[in-house]
């Protein structure tokens, strides 16, 4: 156990007032940290976390038109462990089954996505920072450079397909940034077969700026994974971690599932449950034909982002890829060699 897990521990026990409760450590991470007491979990948020941001956040999960969509904090004033980072109560969920995939609940986060993007800001508290996917991302590349690992193949196309991501989509620009689409669709699905139904061929000339899209301003989770959904009761799923939560591109919270299925590890009759939910409960981020153009860009950025911290991970504990993680850096070498392709 980590010393800031073992500082939770305590100030959780504190919390409720029992020195000798049953506390289960749920994840020791230096980016988290999560200990269960009975009906409640306590997170230590990871260090550096803006204590404002994070009050605005807090904020949005607890108020009403967030209700149903995002599990709302138990309101205790734990505020900071004593090596600073900071500290919140949230009721306790099940969460999704990692041994039983067929039960993936696929059509609910599609649901919650599609309602999430759908709260109105203007009625939120403020102000709104901005959903920090492209920043989790830019991180990864920094933690895969600051590696210093031997050179290879699967690093320089990882980090070449880096380099041809727009500026928003690595972190680094939010208005002026213009690139030429590389196809997700081409480059993997042609490798794959066609899955899904979805269209091989795209127009290079179609380029998406970032200022010029017209869903950039919407409430987005940042950090969509089947990790981040509990059941808080019987049968309601809820939307948990609102580390990465703000205002942003609502095609990015759909991005880490794209790429997946891109990569071949999200099955197409799985993906089209997901994507079909979003879709019929409203969600627009997608539009309703072919979904790449809109998700292309952030589904690039998500493969990119997992694969470097795929290498950076294995290298660190010693160990070669697994399965998942060799699929994901595959798919990274496949959109830089697209992009070689093309010019």
């Amino acid at each position: 156990m980590s010393q800031t897990a073992a500082q939770l521990v305590a100030a959780l026990r504190r919390g409720r007032r029992d020195a000798t409760a049953e506390v289960t450590v749920l994840a020791d991470r230096p980016d988290a940290t999560v200990v269960r007491c009975g009906h409640v979990v306590a997170k230590a948020h990871p260090p550096g976390t803006d204590p404002a941001e994070l009050a605005v956040r807090l904020g949005v999960a607890a108020h009403p038109r967030c209700a149903g969509i995002l599990l709302p904090p138990v309101d205790d004033g734990m505020g900071a462990l004593p090596d600073g980072r900071r500290v919140t109560l949230w009721p306790y969920g099940e969460p999704v089954a990692p041994d039983a995939p067929d039960a993936a609940p696929w059509v609910e986060a599609g649901k919650l996505l599609a309602r999430l993007h759908a709260v109105p800001v203007a009625e939120l508290p403020g102000p709104l920072p901005a959903m920090r996917g492209p920043v989790k991302a830019a991180r990864a590349i920094a933690r895969l450079r600051a590696a210093a690992l031997p050179d290879s193949a699967a690093i320089r196309a990882v980090l070449h397909a880096w380099a041809g991501l727009p500026g928003w989509a690595r972190g680094v620009d939010r208005t002026d940034d213009r690139t030429d689409r590389v196809d997700l669709d081409r480059t993997d699905r042609r490798d794959l077969g066609d899955r899904g139904g979805h269209r091989g061929h795209r127009d290079r000339t179609d380029r998406r700026d970032y200022a010029d899209r017209q869903e950039v301003d919407r409430l987005c989770h940042g950090d969509l994974h089947l990790g981040q959904l509990i059941r808080h009761r019987t049968t309601d799923w809820r939307l948990i971690d609102i580390d990465d939560l703000g205002l942003g591109d609502p095609a990015w919270d759909l991005a880490r599932p794209a790429a997946w299925y891109a990569a071949g590890l999200l099955a197409p009759e799985d993906w089209d449950r997901f994507l079909g939910a979003y879709r019929a409960a409203g969600g627009s981020a997608a539009g309703q034909g072919d979904p790449w153009p809109r998700l292309d860009v952030p589904a690039r950025a998500l493969t990119v982002q997992t694969a470097a911290l795929a290498l950076a991970k294995a290298a660190a504990a010693g160990r070669a890829l697994d399965g998942a993680e060799e699929a994901m850096v595959e798919a990274a070498v496949r959109i830089a060699r697209y992009m070689e392709a093309v010019g």
